[in-house]
């Protein structure tokens, strides 16, 4: 089974290519089609298909007839409330046991909890009855004082020294202490009720306030906080990066943080007026034990809850950003099979060189120092236009790390004996790459610093491919991704990567086992097996011949083959998206031309002379027909389109040789929900505030921006001391 790629709200995992062994009847159905919207039917059959064992990507892509043609994100939003309909449901049968167990049970309790489809409103039905710690409300009743606090609740009583009389004893010796004993039973009723956990619950939800204050601790980083040091915004409103860079001052010490509730005192009473039937005797003790209660047990409660419920929500958001810049990041386009010689450029260590062939396959490395303090320039250049000449190399590629910018102009001076298009790579995450166990097993001979040069080559080749080995949390392309929860976090980036590595596909003869394994139906152990096969039997001449490899059986071909492509196949369609059991059909298109299936990739006057409606069955619909269609039209075309090589301004160095209104070319390096980051060639990125991106309203900086996007942005403002660059996208995008 492959690992799980969606961690849940409820810490469990929703695995996409396990079969399930939930029955689907009509509850977990009813279930999952009211958490999602979709439709009906589309749920169900959705819900067959994983239970059989397919993975989301292979449903999504090639059983669009049987879910109406329903996304990744949708058939994933189906599993997900799959996975919570059975652990709400596990929880269940947990808390009947307990219940059996402490002899509470009861038919009327199961009934509700059964009945129960909120994991907030099943938590409080159990409430009442979880074990815990000895209250004060316990203590009093010990005394025996919950006859008395139901007397008091019922209005039962008109004279309460005469009704508390009869529990007077050595341990209650006055009315003082029995009615202080009564009123904590009252506070502890009151703070379970459910209704009334209810009220404050949609109170908090609708008109909770974050208030954050700061405290005595002093430090290096106090300052970073100043602007949350006197702060309140409306918790439905807050933006997600606010919320957790006020979590993360709180964490520091530098922050007091709470969620208050402007209207507690009207929220209040209309809880109050659940429990007082009238005015008197009883109604002031009432008032009493719920102040009591609400300030002492059920706010805290909730408000605890609530702060729970927000920071999984901002995290949501932060993981959504993350999830998306990493999405656009492994779809960036690829130079493709071009010998390329990679420079990680170093000042005093020099630049750690690498040169691979058109497959990526390391064919040489050395150190060269065309910087100070060796300045050995002419040298260096003479060793970089040899391995040119040697390996014919077409591409040159330059870390854009430290001695990147440089690095890039020095090589633009030098006359190479052909062409060679030079281009600055983003470096992020080479270094830990280079010291991964996956580095180690690809070059164990190989020193860890010039492991980061090839790996900054073949991220120009393609950066798919070299991507999937690096945590994508050391790219640099979240916002406050050590802030969120980091399990989520981890599992939502590789449901990216599974989607978009799919979305893509795979040559299986030149793909590392690192990237098979992101191939649905595929995972770590066949991965190894694939490449293993590859290495004894030679490049695999055509999908069939994936099922020679051991361990590799019918569901997993089922699952994967369509996704694996094999250039120079032995079969015409073993280079396109159209899956082997389609192959048959497209055999019947051919000869109703009677023309080869050769004949049919790639040539647009014989497709459109098909009469695809006379191909329509029960199975195959037009979702499936459009596919193949558009397969057929674009055979072996990577939908990532080639790279471009990008040229910052020459006169810019430093963040001293910018002025305000200065117009200067970028790259964006990163988006948040605030703004995007612009990469213009120094060491510091400047920042497009969303509210500088356009000159109409926009939601998101996604709206307008992708990421590696190539810009003209305008300085607005330069904060030295602080390294902040202000930039303006008005007009210019």
């Amino acid at each position: 089974a492959r690992r799980p790629f969606s961690r849940l709200r409820n810490d469990t995992y929703f695995y996409p290519s396990r079969r399930r062994t939930t029955l689907i009847d009509t509850k977990t159905h009813d279930f999952v089609t009211r958490e999602t919207g979709l439709p009906p039917q589309a749920v169900l059959n959705t819900l067959k298909l994983l239970a059989e064992g397919s993975t989301v990507p292979f449903i999504a892509r090639y059983r669009k007839e049987r879910t109406q043609g329903l996304d990744e994100m949708a058939i994933a939003a189906i599993g997900h409330a799959l996975q919570r309909f059975e652990t709400l449901e596990a929880r269940k049968k947990t808390i009947l046991a307990a219940l059996r167990e402490s002899g509470a049970w009861t038919i009327e309790l199961e009934r509700r909890i059964l009945a129960s489809f909120d994991p907030a409103e099943l938590e409080d039905i159990y409430l009442p009855f979880r074990k815990k710690r000895k209250t004060r409300a316990d203590l009093a009743r010990e005394r025996g004082l919950e006859p008395l606090a139901r007397m008091i609740l019922d209005h039962k009583t008109g004279d309460l020294q005469r009704a508390s009389a009869p529990f007077l004893n050595k341990e209650v010796p006055n009315l003082a202490s029995a009615l202080e004993g009564a009123r904590d039973i009252l506070a502890e009723w009151f703070s379970e009720d459910l209704e009334v956990r209810r009220i404050l619950r949609h109170a908090l939800e609708q008109g909770g306030v974050v208030v954050s204050s700061p405290t005595k601790q002093e430090g290096a980083d106090r300052e970073k906080y100043r602007d949350y040091f006197s702060f309140s915004e409306k918790a439905s409103k807050i933006p997600s990066h606010r919320y957790l860079a006020i979590r993360r001052g709180e964490e520091a010490g530098f922050l007091r943080v709470r969620i208050d509730l402007p209207e507690k005192d009207i929220v209040l009473n209309r809880l109050q007026r659940r429990f007082i039937k009238y005015d008197g005797v009883c109604a002031a003790q009432i008032r009493l034990a719920t102040a009591d209660g609400f300030d002492r047990l059920l706010y805290p409660s909730l408000e605890n809850e609530y702060r729970g419920i927000l920071k999984q929500r901002t995290d949501d958001e932060a993981i959504k950003v993350f999830s998306e810049n990493l999405r656009q990041l492994l779809m960036a386009a690829p130079l493709g099979e071009v010998a390329t010689l990679a420079v990680d450029p170093g000042f005093r260590t020099g630049c750690k060189v690498a040169v691979m062939d058109p497959q990526g396959q390391l064919k040489a490395h050395d150190t060269i120092y065309p910087h100070p303090p060796q300045r050995e320039a002419d040298k260096a250049a003479s060793r970089l236009v040899e391995l040119a000449a040697r390996y014919r190399v077409g591409a040159l590629a330059i870390g854009d790390g430290t001695a990147g910018r440089e690095t890039l102009e020095w090589a633009r001076g030098i006359t190479f004996p052909h062409p060679v298009e030079i281009y600055l790579v983003s470096e992020s995450g080479a270094s830990i790459y280079s010291a991964s166990d996956t580095a180690r097993e690809e070059f164990p001979e190989l020193d860890l610093t010039f492991r980061g040069s090839v790996s900054i080559g073949r991220r120009l080749m393609d950066p798919l491919a070299e991507l999937v080995k690096i945590d994508p949390k050391s790219i640099g392309v979240g916002q406050y991704q050590h802030d969120v929860h980091q399990g989520r976090l981890r599992e939502a980036l590789e449901e990216t990567t599974l989607f978009t590595v799919n979305k893509v596909g795979v040559q299986v003869n030149t793909a590392s086992p690192h990237l098979l394994t992101h191939v649905a139906g595929i995972g770590p152990a066949l991965a190894r097996s694939i490449a293993e096969y590859r290495r004894q039997h030679g490049p695999f001449r055509s999908r069939a011949e994936l099922r020679k490899v051991p361990r590799l059986g019918e569901k997993a071909f089922e699952q994967s083959a369509g996704f694996l492509r094999i250039r120079d196949g032995a079969h015409p369609l073993d280079n396109t998206a159209v899956h082997p059991e389609r192959y048959a059909l497209v055999e019947r298109m051919a000869a109703s031309l009677k023309v080869g299936v050769h004949d049919l990739p790639g040539n647009a006057a014989l497709l459109e002379q098909v009469d695809w409606k006379s191909f329509l069955s029960e199975e195959v619909g037009w979702p499936t027909l459009n596919d193949i269609r558009q397969a057929l039209e674009n055979p072996g075309i990577d939908p990532r389109g080639k790279a471009r090589s990008f040229s910052f301004a020459g006169n810019i160095r430093e963040i001293g040789d910018l002025y305000r209104g200065m117009v200067l070319p970028g790259i964006v390096s990163n988006i948040t929900n605030f703004g995007a980051f612009v990469n213009i060639g120094i060491k510091e990125d400047g920042l497009v505030h969303i509210s500088n991106m356009a000159d109409h309203f926009i939601r998101h900086p996604s709206e307008v921006l992708q990421l590696h996007q190539e810009v003209q942005v305008t300085v607005l403002d330069i904060d030295k001391t602080r390294k902040r660059i202000d930039l303006s996208l008005k007009g210019l995008v």
